[in-house]
């Protein structure tokens, strides 16, 4: 259904939770974990404080309280 309106947009499909899922499952080191956050921007809460220090070091927008990303001013899209 997300792909049917991505593409009807004229945009690609992005995948999903399930595709992300996959990618992390397989266990490669070179995958950024980190940047794997919920719909409300939160790192997953066990490893919190390693995702958010990675997201620092990135420079990823952090909300004030500096626990979650500040989603619509990091999200990226390639063909931009």
């Amino acid at each position: 259904m997300v792909a049917d309106r991505a593409l009807a947009a004229g945009r690609p499909a992005r995948g999903g939770p399930r595709q992300v899922g996959q990618v992390l499952a397989r266990g490669d080191g070179d995958v950024p974990w980190w940047r794997v956050v919920n719909a409300a921007g939160s790192p997953p809460a066990h490893h919190l404080a390693r995702a958010l220090e990675h997201l620092r070091a990135e420079g990823t927008p952090l909300t004030a309280d500096g626990t979650r990303v500040r989603l619509r001013a990091a999200v990226w899209f390639p063909e931009d």
